[in-house]
């Protein structure tokens, strides 16, 4: 299931019972929800750690080429 199907169905269940959501009606599409958003975070998580060690060894190898360039002065 998308997770737009599931906010969709979270909102219609608001909507349609106003008051058992506060009593636990709601509760599974809510926990499908707050998975869906953990997974996409996990994702989104990885990405960004795998961007930040390219973008260190970069860094790293400008550093070692300057040093070298200074070096050679």
């Amino acid at each position: 299931m998308w997770v737009a199907q599931i906010i969709e169905e979270f909102q219609k269940c608001h909507v349609d019972h106003p008051i058992k959501k506060f009593f636990g009606e709601c509760t599974d599409l809510k926990i499908k929800l707050d998975r869906c958003f953990r997974q996409e975070k996990a994702v989104k998580r990885k990405a960004n750690f795998e961007e930040s060690m390219k973008f260190k060894e970069r860094l790293q190898a400008y550093k070692k080429e300057m040093a070298e360039k200074e070096n050679e002065s």
